[in-house]
């Protein structure tokens, strides 16, 4: 499937090289059955990446789940991933089903891999060696065909040298490393998501189109978005239910865009 079928199936905006690279990889390795590691800033769009490579891979039509690893609480999370068995521990009045028996035949999307406990870690590198794991509580041995999609906003690499993530573990994700890039690195692309944005949420709450002098444009394009796509998404519907001028001007989005060296790119307060 080319870039752009790829672009309008799973509603991606742009066309930075950066953004082109990514989905050419994803399109790539989905045919494959290898884990991936998919790294990029919060916000970026990683779990766009982990849904693309599972509908263009063989498994397509079998389960998809994803998790978010830094949620799960540390003494949890093995049930969560692994099941356990009855009376495996206190309050486990039942036996559970884990996510990788779930999703046999499919594909787990683990994001904020970097926040599983190293234990955890141990568990999931079997899985991923010979397809094997163990439920809590139990001695026996199970069999599950899941791929792992996995994905971080901190550089594992740091993690592994601190010794808060398996060597062994990161090898095995990153056979293919894919990169999602910042949004301050797709200024191209800033516009085109801020029409579409405005387009939507001014559709949803019915409100005036909205527009935005030349000033206010290459204000947007060169804010360095920390929070990346996920930001400008958010100060795009504010903007769309706040704002009663509809022609945007540099001094309106200010009150939108927190400053640059506050430390925060939290949405602005409301008084």
């Amino acid at each position: 499937m080319e870039i752009q079928e790829i672009k309008q199936r799973f509603g991606i905006i742009g066309n930075s090289p950066l953004l082109n690279r990514a989905i050419n990889i994803a399109n790539q390795v989905a045919p494959t059955d290898i884990s991936v590691l998919i790294t990029g800033e919060s916000g970026s769009g990683k779990e766009v990446f982990s849904h693309i490579i599972h509908q263009m891979s063989p498994r397509k039509h079998g389960p998809f789940i994803a998790v978010n690893c830094g949620a799960i609480p540390e003494g949890t999370i093995d049930s969560e991933l692994f099941g356990h068995e009855k009376g495996a521990y206190t309050g486990a009045i039942g036996e559970r089903k884990g996510y990788f028996e779930t999703v046999n035949g499919g594909t787990i999307f683990l994001d904020e891999i970097a926040e599983m406990p190293l234990g955890t870690q141990a568990r999931l590198l079997r899985v991923l060696e010979s397809g094997q794991y163990i439920k809590v509580g139990s001695s026996k041995v199970e069999k599950t065909n899941v791929r792992v999609i996995a994905a971080t906003n901190v550089d594992v690499y740091d993690a592994v040298k601190s010794g808060r993530f398996r060597e062994d573990l990161y090898y095995r994700l990153n056979t293919v490393p894919l990169r999602i890039p910042p949004l301050r690195d797709r200024k191209e692309d800033i516009y085109l998501l801020f029409r579409k944005f405005t387009a939507d949420f001014t559709a949803k709450y019915r409100s005036p189109p909205i527009q935005m002098n030349e000033e206010a444009q290459q204000m947007l394009v060169n804010y360095s978005w920390p929070g990346n796509v996920r930001q400008l998404k958010n100060i795009a519907e504010q903007l769309a239910v706040l704002e009663r001028d509809h022609t945007i001007s540099a001094q309106s989005l200010l009150q939108y865009i927190p400053q640059e060296n506050s430390g925060s790119n939290l949405p602005m307060r409301i008084n």
